[in-house]
């Protein structure tokens, strides 16, 4: 058994090798990673860019809904001053009107001054015709002191009655005067509230038309920042749809590569085989490669992948994965490949289990483990330890419990080890 197991190591040896040799000799592909990195992180550019446009064209949007509401109270305040002067309009008509009146009723009284004032001319000049006498001359003439104060009496209510009509007429048009001049000044200060309206309006018409300016800028703005986005859509949409055909191609690339390796170093393993006397009859070579280690010392595999009974009435009938036992407590678990640890935690099915990506939808997943010893994000190389066998979750006792997935799909890690029979 000691020689077979030199005789394994040999061919190992050997086969490594050859891999290597294949792996170097397989042509460089038409799409890199790097090329799909690179659009990955000019999409996240564009990315940020709509953002920044989304956060402007909401900026602009709320600048024009605030500066319709202002615009909106300003309609209101330019609707009241409006019908604030034309009411301070039909109060200065008004006030003209009743201006125009006493002016009427102030020339009446005036004709009627003048008037009287002639018929008090026309008597006395009469008067003084029929006699040339005067209000003395006719006192003088009494015949008798009761005649004479007769006459006074006469003269005295004449005079009296004259003088008295005199300041009547004087009075209303002291009276109109003072009416007219109260109605000047009440249109005057009509007029001046009205100009002070026309102006306060002339104002808020100049502060609504920069409004709707502004409202017209901020549009434009908007729209043009809606098809600055519009277009930078498209071209994320372009990017991602560039990304996902290079990435379709580069796995169908890989994948090419990688059965181009395989059968390359399987035809290598067949000659080299022939070639070596060694009996290699107690190990079985999958077709597989991959670049995998087992992940624990111990190659007995207890669970095989795919269907199977039930172990204990606790485990899945349908296995995803194999069981590798031989390792009790406490056995280092390692990273069968480098990758990033994307989990790292606990489960009532896996227990204490880590999952490793490798890139391209490949990942590996660990399980049951009695402590996890590395952290999500963390970058492991093939071969760290991420923890220690156990029998956590749904386990009937202590093993390791292993998957690989490629392109998304578990697959048969079996594929892709060596095991002994």
């Amino acid at each position: 058994m000691k020689q077979g197991k030199r005789a394994f190591q040999s061919v190992s040896s050997a086969l490594l090798a050859v891999l290597l040799v294949t792996a170097a000799a397989v042509p460089p592909r038409a799409v890199t990673r790097e090329e799909i990195d690179a659009l990955m992180a000019e999409a996240d550019g564009v990315q940020e860019q709509q953002a920044a446009l989304e956060a402007q064209i909401s900026e602009y949007s709320y600048e024009i809904g605030r500066t319709l509401e202002q615009k909106a109270a300003l309609d209101a305040q330019i609707a009241e001053l409006e019908g604030e002067v034309a009411r301070l309009e039909a109060q200065i008509a008004d006030c003209q009107a009743r201006i125009e009146e006493t002016e009427r009723q102030l020339g009446d009284a005036r004709e009627r001054e003048t008037e009287k004032y002639e018929q008090f001319r026309q008597r006395v000049r009469a008067m003084e015709e029929e006699g040339r006498m005067n209000y003395w001359m006719i006192l003088f003439r009494a015949t008798s002191f009761v005649d004479f104060l007769t006459r006074l009496d006469f003269v005295t209510e004449i005079m009296e009655s004259d003088r008295r009509v005199m300041d009547e007429l004087r009075a209303l048009q002291a009276e109109i005067a003072g009416k007219q001049r109260e109605l000047e000044a009440e249109r005057l200060e009509l007029e001046t509230a009205s100009a002070e309206c026309l102006s306060k309006k002339a104002e808020l018409d100049a502060r609504r038309e920069a409004a709707n300016q502004l409202i017209i800028e901020l549009e434009a703005s908007r729209t043009e920042a809606e098809s600055d986005r519009d277009i930078l859509v498209e071209e994320a949409e372009r990017i991602q749809a560039e990304i996902l055909r290079l990435s379709e191609q580069l796995a169908r690339e890989e994948e090419e590569a990688r059965i181009r390796a395989e059968e390359e170093a399987a035809e290598a393993y067949r000659a080299l085989r022939e070639q070596m006397s060694v009996e290699l009859d107690d190990f079985v070579f999958s077709e597989g490669g991959g670049g995998y280690i087992w992940p624990v010392n111990s190659r007995r595999v207890t669970s095989p992948f795919g269907n199977r009974t039930s172990p204990g009435g606790i485990g899945s009938t349908n296995h995803k994965g194999i069981d590798i036992g031989g390792v009790g407590y406490g056995t280092p678990v390692h990273a069968a490949k480098a990758g990033t640890v994307i989990i790292s935690q606990y489960s009532n099915s896996y227990g204490n289990f880590v999952v490793v990506s490798h890139g391209s939808g490949n990942t590996t997943l660990y399980a049951h483990m009695s402590s996890r010893l590395v952290e999500a994000g963390q970058a492991v190389s093939q071969g760290d330890i991420l923890g220690l066998t156990g029998s956590t979750g749904h386990s009937t006792g202590p093993h390791l419990h292993f998957e690989i997935t490629v392109n998304g799909t578990r697959i048969n890690p079996l594929i892709y080890l060596f095991q002994p029979t």
